[in-house]
């Protein structure tokens, strides 16, 4: 069932990552792989099936004198099917067939190593460990002179590079999908949207506010203005130390997109500095709509709205007897 899920995935990068048959046939020609070194690698195959064993061993060896290979080393479940993918590895290096199925396999095997959390110079400094083996018994073992055995030894090698571009960009693509994720998940946080009444909204802003996390609001709140049809926003600025022109100029223009969606938008919480600041700065805010405080701004927001709050003790006796109280 694992199994299954994991070739499934490395199917999906696969197609994600644009590793159709002219990629692949590009791969080869950038590490220089031909016919010629095909046949050499034939020559040295029995050397390395001989020995596939050694040489993983050689490769897990040399993550477990590594402290930042551990969470891949000690779940049992997850070591035994990276020794196992290795395996296939080593075999596949001296098939001669390195089509898409060979490159799946390879995109499985990056995929565990970046499931396990391995970092690249760990990885890349076993790999290195592998070869170097893996060179040792082809030089020993030479049937021929040792300048055929050297040069059948660098054909394997082009085969080894091939592989490595391969897993090394499942690392940095899985990495680079983390880091995407997190990002993400740091948007939503940092522009929050939040429904108070049915049409009314606050977006509360805290931090510092750059060019792009500007636009995120922007594009935060018109998509929430949409999706639940407001009327009225409440934009609270209390948690903002600074307001520049350029943020100043950001939040104008967030409110006019707001307008022309329907939405009228009332910013609350500019600070004394920040309001002197913006004065000195030649700032036009009079088409703002302007509170104080958070509290006034939605009191305002409801009254906009038609809403009326009143104390319980300011209601009829008729009506609090009614509601119990």
């Amino acid at each position: 069932m694992a199994e299954q899920f994991e070739q499934r995935e490395s199917l999906a990068l696969m197609h994600q990552m644009g590793l159709n048959s002219g990629a692949i046939e590009r791969r080869k020609q950038i590490v220089g792989l031909t016919p010629t070194d095909l046949a050499r690698i034939a020559t040295i195959k029995e050397v390395v099936l001989h020995q596939l064993d050694d040489y993983a061993a050689a490769f897990f060896d040399h993550l477990a004198s590594l402290d930042e290979a551990r969470t891949l080393l000690e779940n049992r479940a997850l070591a035994e099917r990276a020794r196992h993918l290795k395996l296939e590895h080593l075999r596949g290096m001296v098939s001669g067939d390195y089509d898409s199925d060979y490159v799946e396999q390879r995109l499985e095997l990056g995929l565990l190593y970046a499931m396990a959390g391995l970092d690249l110079r760990m990885f890349l400094g076993a790999f290195l460990n592998l070869l170097k083996h893996i060179g040792t018994q082809v030089m020993k073992h030479a049937d021929r002179s040792p300048i055929e055995a050297f040069e059948a030894f660098m054909s394997l090698k082009k085969v080894a590079f091939f592989d490595l571009g391969l897993i090394v960009d499942v690392l940095v693509f899985e990495r680079e999908r983390v880091i995407r994720q997190q990002q993400e998940a740091i948007r939503e946080l940092s522009t929050p949207v939040l429904q108070l009444r049915d049409r009314l909204l606050l977006l509360p802003i805290i931090g510092v506010i750059d060019t792009y996390r500007a636009r995120l609001i922007t594009e935060s709140l018109l998509e929430a203005i949409r999706a639940n049809r407001a009327k009225v926003v409440v934009m609270d600025v209390t948690g903002v130390a600074t307001i520049d022109s350029r943020v100043a100029n950001h939040i104008l223009q967030t409110v006019t997109a707001a307008r022309l969606m329907g939405a009228k938008v009332i910013v609350t919480g500019i600070s004394a500095p920040v309001a002197q600041s913006l004065v000195s700065l030649g700032i036009e805010l009079g088409s703002l709509d302007t509170v104080g405080d958070l509290q006034g701004g939605i009191e305002l927001a409801e009254q906009t709205l038609g809403y009326r709050v009143a104390r319980a003790q300011d209601e009829p006796i008729e009506a609090r007897v009614n509601r119990g109280i």
